[in-house]
């Protein structure tokens, strides 16, 4: 069963699948070790990396397990970030979200903007009851935005990932669809 990666628009972005286009901005973002810092993976030194990850969204679609969408500016167009639905459980109606974000994108509620939206396209049309996200205990930025979309912190894994040799530690967050409240206009 394939799961069709839509297109999304919010007030100042779009959602929309990834293309071959993207491998270059994508290769620059998961290349910047700062962005990376708080991920579970190091950054990228091989530009092949985004081939990899590119046949990888076009796989989980068709495999029907999620999507992941590149997340451009209305404004000018500009690649500023991805994000994604993925370990979709039909049966269990659950997935996880996930997102990444270039530096130039920070602070300016991009990242609220764009998981509100991924969110509103989980529950309306995967019909999700439950969605999953997980937080490296240093990023109180990320954790904010969850906070403001109503995730609920549920626990800590400890030593979670060891990247380049550093232990950290994740937050285990979680929302109901009972607990979502969509903010209309959006």
């Amino acid at each position: 069963m394939t799961l069709p990666t839509p297109e999304l628009h919010t007030d100042r972005l779009r959602l929309r699948p990834f293309t071959d286009a993207d491998a270059a901005p994508l290769h620059a973002l998961h290349s910047d070790p700062h962005v990376l810092r708080y991920w579970d993976s190091p950054p990228w030194t091989d530009p092949a990396r985004a081939q990899r990850f590119l046949a990888m969204c076009r796989r989980i679609e068709e495999e029907g397990t999620g999507a992941r969408l590149a997340i451009e500016r209305g404004s000018d167009g500009a690649f500023i970030g991805w994000c994604g639905l993925v370990d979709w459980n039909p049966d269990f109606r659950s997935a996880v979200v996930c997102y990444v974000f270039g530096r130039e994108a920070w602070g300016h509620g991009y990242a609220t903007e764009t998981v509100h939206d991924l969110l509103r396209w989980g529950f309306d049309t995967l019909d999700l009851n439950r969605v999953r996200a997980d937080v490296d205990t240093r990023n109180g930025a990320s954790a904010r935005v969850l906070e403001k979309l109503g995730f609920v912190r549920e626990g800590t894994l400890r030593e979670d990932c060891i990247v380049d040799g550093d232990v950290s530690d994740s937050w285990v967050y979680g929302l109901l669809r009972r607990e979502w409240r969509p903010v209309e206009g959006s």
